[in-house]
């Protein structure tokens, strides 16, 4: 039997295991379990994201949405040349939230034990926009806004 269709009849080749699953999963967040069940591997490879994570995540979303605000309020500005109240009020806006992202990441990168590069990657996000939602993102998936190893968060009951 011919394992692929129109191509030479040798076996496929061995297939070896990744650390997050097999290299044949089409996405790479599912495994195949023996008993044929199909589990998330995000669960199992992600720990849960810390009040600090939480607390970084949305000064990095806002911050975001600030710059995204204020590029909208500069083309209004500058092209229809209509007002320039969105630049007045996304520019104070996002000033603010600058400084609060930049106080954030710093507290965060010390609290989450986050490498020095990793800080200064963060930080430096802040200028282009929308960057600090990449970084984010990033960020979690590596696991690096749950809480370092050997400190525990409260449990609310």
């Amino acid at each position: 039997m011919n394992p692929r269709p129109g191509g030479p009849s040798r076996p496929l080749p061995a297939r070896r295991a990744t650390r997050r699953g097999y290299w044949w999963t089409p996405d790479h967040t599912t495994r195949p379990e023996p008993e044929g069940k199909t589990i998330r591997m995000a669960s199992l490879d992600r720990p849960p994201v810390s009040t600090m994570g939480r607390i970084f995540a949305i000064a990095a979303f806002i911050e975001a949405f600030t710059w995204a605000g204020l590029l909208v309020g500069m083309y209004i500005k500058y092209v229809p040349e209509t007002t320039d109240q969105i630049v007045s009020v996304f520019g104070a806006l996002h000033g603010g939230m600058f400084l609060i992202y930049i106080v954030v990441t710093l507290v965060a990168g010390v609290t989450l034990r986050w490498r020095w590069w990793e800080t200064l990657l963060a930080l430096l996000a802040s200028i282009p926009p929308l960057v600090t939602i990449l970084v984010e993102i990033w960020l979690r998936r590596r696991g690096k806004l749950a809480a370092p190893a050997g400190r525990l968060e409260p449990i609310n009951a």
